[in-house]
């Protein structure tokens, strides 16, 4: 059986960068408590749990220093924080925080914020934050809001599909156009997001069967199986090797294998020698 890798994927650099920041941070201050899990990927977040990297089913209070994920947070969620006197470790990743200032800037200029994402994703909430009381957010396929103001300002989950974005920007300009004098659009989509599912699409299309590897809440792993579906490939999501079936692999010669952004290197290789062990047998 032949396994084929895609040319990118696992670990995105602004998930490494927030483990980076916060294993330094432990080393040198000791336990410290992370605002929700630094990742959606339970294996990796045990890993630095053992390394004294709490997330927040501890109480917030001053005596430990408290970290902010890749993800970012809202500005209320950043002054509860504040109001403890915990020192703060921002480990925010950079394409989030450009969203969030984006967000902020054209509320601020009275524009309504259309956020294209999930509404219970933490990026999403956080951005919501910044935009206050002028942002909304939309899912893919969602009807839009029954009345748009004149002006409004367009920004994306930075984990979104640049396809499902300009589907939805094309929606709306479809629908809305008579309702929108002033329209803003901000491209806050993540290149490297873009970058692995461009390299998932292009795998698919040449296997049978993909695997996904990542957590089951990971939103972009679960954007990249959706891009294998959509190339015909059979395609299943696995968080471990131990939930790697057998019979997926029947009569397959080819399979494919990708992982998303909160993935680290050992799950895949996991995933590729239990592939392997099931091939032999």
């Amino acid at each position: 059986m032949e396994i084929l890798l895609a040319k990118d994927m696992g670990f995105c650099w602004g998930v490494r960068r927030a483990i980076d920041i916060m294993g330094r941070a432990a080393e040198e201050k000791g336990e410290i408590i992370s605002v929700g899990p630094i990742v959606h990927n339970p294996q990796v977040v045990q890993q630095l749990q053992d390394k004294g990297i709490w997330t927040d089913t501890r109480p917030l209070d001053s005596s430990r220093p408290v970290a902010i994920t890749a993800h970012g947070v809202g500005p209320d969620v950043l002054r509860e924080v504040e109001e403890t006197g915990a020192e703060i470790i921002d480990g925010t990743c950079p394409i989030v925080t450009r969203s969030q200032r984006w967000a902020r800037k054209m509320a601020d200029s009275g524009f309504t914020v259309l956020v294209f994402g999930d509404p219970e994703h933490r990026e999403v909430k956080g951005v919501l934050g910044w935009a206050g009381r002028s942002g909304i957010a939309i899912e893919d396929g969602q009807p839009l809001p029954e009345k748009l103001p004149s002006k409004v300002a367009v920004i994306s989950q930075t984990t979104q599909s640049p396809q499902r974005f300009s589907a939805f920007v094309a929606r709306l300009m479809h629908e809305r156009i008579g309702e929108i004098g002033e329209l803003r659009l901000i491209n806050t989509l993540c290149d490297v997001t873009s970058s692995q599912q461009a390299a998932a699409r292009e795998l698919a299309a040449e296997v049978p069967l993909m695997i996904v590897v990542g957590g089951k809440a990971s939103a972009n792993t679960r954007h990249l199986l959706e891009v294998c579906q959509e190339e015909g490939a059979a395609a299943y999501h696995i968080e471990t090797a131990d939930e790697l079936q057998p019979e997926w692999l029947r009569d397959v010669d080819r399979i494919g294998v990708t992982a998303g952004a909160s993935t680290p290197d050992s799950a895949v290789e996991a995933v590729v020698e239990r592939v392997r062990k099931i091939a032999r047998n």
